[in-house]
């Protein structure tokens, strides 16, 4: 089995790349699953019901997962309720809109769950994600398992690998918006990489105009962020899988 994931998609010049490259990606992989974290598809921050369709129902992708921002656009907490694949992270408070997993059947007849998590350092409070994809892990059964692990410190991207190496075949790590150079797979069967790096713009600083980043760094004021604009690139993975393990991982990048 063939699993397609994409790192974060920022702003308008992400969604370009999706639907510039993601159709014959999945075609040209032989993916059976495809998933894309959303979670600065729009504007740079959210994501919304119109743009979350789009990828369902035009690009071919299967699940969408989030972090951070998952609710900063007003209003989208309805279409988590409604929507099953459009995931927030497991380990937000119980009364948070949405899901935090999904099981998928795969035009192969495999069942996948995706589990989407956060990590505390340095992030938003949210209760335990290691504890949390135990508790997961302990009701929910599947052929394979895929964890998104939306995390800032690559110490806690890490630990999660090896916590779930042997109980999930892929933890792929989103949020820092760069691209990192551990990808391999673990000795219990899992498939890493710290981050998966975005699909977006990287003339400036993980996605936005480097004037707004160095204002904010040498300034008493915080300029406002904007999406940048050139060097797009797409960095996604794909993830082949025996089993219930991960036997490779390969970095795939296609620039526009």
């Amino acid at each position: 089995m063939r699993i397609l994931a994409l790192g974060d998609v920022v702003g308008e010049p992400g969604r370009r790349l999706v639907e510039a490259f993601l159709p014959d990606l999945r075609r040209e992989t032989g993916a059976d699953l495809v998933v894309v974290n959303g979670e600065n598809a729009a504007h740079g921050h959210g994501i919304t019901e119109t743009i979350a369709r789009e990828w369902f129902d035009r690009y071919g992708v299967d699940v969408i997962t989030t972090g951070n921002h998952a609710f900063d656009v007003k209003g989208i907490d309805g279409y988590f309720r409604q929507e099953p694949r459009l995931l927030r992270p497991a380990n937000h408070p119980p009364d948070t809109a949405g899901n935090g997993w999904v099981k998928l059947h795969t035009p192969s007849g495999a069942e996948v769950l995706i589990i989407n998590l956060m990590g505390r350092v340095h992030m938003p409070p949210c209760e335990c994600p290691f504890r949390c994809v135990d508790a997961i892990l302990q009701k929910e059964r599947a052929d394979l398992v895929l964890v998104d692990m939306h995390a800032e410190a690559t110490s806690e991207a890490q630990a999660m690998g090896h916590h779930l190496d042997g109980r999930a075949a892929a933890v792929l790590g989103t949020h820092t918006h760069v691209p990192t150079l551990d990808a391999k797979v673990l000795p219990g069967g899992v498939a890493y990489v710290t981050d998966i790096g975005m699909t977006g713009p990287y003339e400036g600083v993980i996605g936005m105009k480097k004037e707004a980043s160095l204002g904010r760094f040498l300034k008493v004021q915080r300029p406002r962020y904007e999406v940048a604009e050139g060097d797009l690139q797409l960095h996604a993975v794909l993830v082949t899988t025996e089993g219930r393990k991960a036997t490779a991982i390969e970095r795939l990048l296609r620039r526009l």
